[in-house]
């Protein structure tokens, strides 16, 4: 006889693994599928491991800048390639760890292998034909595995995979995505990314600090093409001055691979190609939902652009089928999907929930400089038919910031002229995702721009960009 559950997960990456803690928190009987790695591609692969090569960056750039903050550095500082690599992968498998920690402390069973849909309330759990990039370790004590199970709910939570472009699909050797710029078994002396979203950039940014001659080449007419125009100007032009090279409205057409390199045939706007040759490509154009072979097709769930379709609430068209976080659609973060595990089950429990506003999820980029926003960028305020007011404020103007030797940012911001609204916050510098969360919670309260100028910022911090920023919108900035 099949195990039942109330709520049954697939996958259990941040979306599904919150939704499962919250199930169990409201009292339902709650089991999560997972067929490679608990905690899934942001602590293993993505968010956090990241994060950990950044940061490495980062204390490698103070160091080889030491002089400017007064200190002497005996010798010279050089980076230990396996000492950082080891570092990434010991926090990605702490993070691990703690999911599985987190499912025994709520009673949450994990059930190891690959589900499919077969019929409505039921998945068909198989042994996992996944194979890890490396070991993530003995599978949890105490889970279940192959077999039948049944759920009055089921939450499809599988994430997303790099997309690959025809022809210039990674091999794991000269062409990488993030799984293999993560582990690279020697530091190339010269990389050329493709696409400069949030991956392509940070890695672009980790590879560049790190001493690599780095070449992006981006699609679109902006690095970044989802940030805000100005802001966007501005992380490009510290880019460049760090040693990037940057093209833009410029695609690959055509790699041709050697031994040990790659020489990519990059078109330009123009129609003019240029060859440009490099140790390594970082393909970073995207990601792609992982719908296949989980038996959408046996129930009729339906997808568009390859993605699952789904409401408010997280459901599919399928009763008691739902769908959370990458799979669901854009955009395609972390956080978003942890606020749709949450909003999904507190429906299924029936609690009074309001669906997720778009408009308000932040976004983050982890390079160097920093960039965040939250909300509607200048252009699509003034698409949208507002009048605006616009604030903008640097950090050449901000103590903290001189004092920190970050005096390279802006805090930009968008208000509606009529009403007050905080339309958008836009940021580049200095720990700016930290900052971000400031305005995601003015937006959030419907916060208006008196309230914002009412609010006391602390002295000397980044922060009071922020403040300067909304009065500035309104012809009443003290610093600048």
């Amino acid at each position: 006889m099949a195990q039942s559950y109330d709520v049954i997960i697939i996958g259990s990456g941040p979306g599904g693994y919150v939704a499962a803690i919250r199930a169990a928190q409201l009292g339902l009987k709650t089991a999560i599928v997972e067929r490679e790695h608990l905690a899934g591609i942001c602590s293993n692969w993505g968010c956090i491991p990241t994060k950990a090569l950044l940061r490495t960056a980062e204390i490698f750039h103070y160091a080889e800048h030491a002089k400017s903050y007064g200190l002497k550095l005996e010798g010279s500082v050089s980076p230990d390639l396996k000492a950082i690599v080891d570092r990434s992968r010991g926090i990605a498998h702490r993070m691990n760890n703690g999911v599985g920690f987190l499912m025994k402390k709520n009673k949450v069973d994990v059930i190891w292998g690959e589900a499919k849909l077969t019929k409505p309330g039921e998945i068909v759990v198989s042994k996992t034909t996944k194979k890890p990039m490396e070991p993530v370790g003995p599978i949890p004590k105490n889970t279940l595995g192959e077999g039948t199970y049944q759920a009055k709910h089921i939450i499809i939570a599988t994430g997303a995979r790099p997309r690959a472009l025809p022809g210039i699909e990674p091999d794991g050797k000269l062409i990488w995505t993030y799984f293999e710029a993560m582990v690279p078994p020697k530091m190339p002396k010269s990389l050329l990314v493709m696409g400069s979203g949030a991956i392509g950039i940070e890695f672009a940014s980790f590879y560049r600090t790190m001493g690599v001659d780095v070449t992006v080449v981006e699609l679109l007419p902006q690095v970044m093409p989802v940030e805000d125009a100005e802001i966007s100007a501005l992380a490009k032009k510290q880019f460049e001055k760090q040693g990037m090279k940057i093209l833009l409205d410029a695609k690959v057409t055509k790699v041709e691979k050697s031994a040990d390199s790659v020489t990519a045939h990059v078109e330009t706007k123009d129609g003019k190609t240029q060859k440009i040759t490099a140790d390594r490509l970082i393909s970073a154009v995207g990601v792609q939902a992982n719908i296949e072979n989980i038996g959408l097709e046996t129930l009729g769930v339906k997808t568009e652009r390859g993605m699952i379709v789904v409401d408010g609430y997280c459901r599919t068209n399928v009763p008691g089928v739902y769908a959370i976080g990458d799979v669901a659609g854009p955009p395609m973060l972390a956080h978003k999907a942890e606020h749709e595990g949450v909003v999904c089950v507190e429906k299924i429990a029936g609690l009074n929930v309001h669906p997720m506003d778009k408009l308000k999820i932040p976004g983050c980029t982890y390079c160097n400089p920093q960039v965040a926003s939250v909300g509607l960028t200048e252009a699509k305020a003034k698409d949208a038919g507002y009048d605006i007011r616009v604030g903008r404020f640097p950090f050449v103007a901000n103590g903290k910031a001189v004092a920190l030797g970050e005096d390279q940012g802006l805090v930009k911001t968008v208000f509606d002229k009529k009403t007050g609204q905080l339309l958008g916050a836009h940021m580049v510098g200095a720990e700016v995702t930290e900052l971000i969360q400031g305005f995601v919670v003015a937006m959030n309260l419907e916060t208006t721009e008196e309230e914002l100028m009412h609010t006391i910022f602390p002295h000397p911090t980044l922060s009071e960009t922020m403040k300067e920023s909304v009065l500035d919108a309104y012809g009443r900035a003290l610093n600048a």
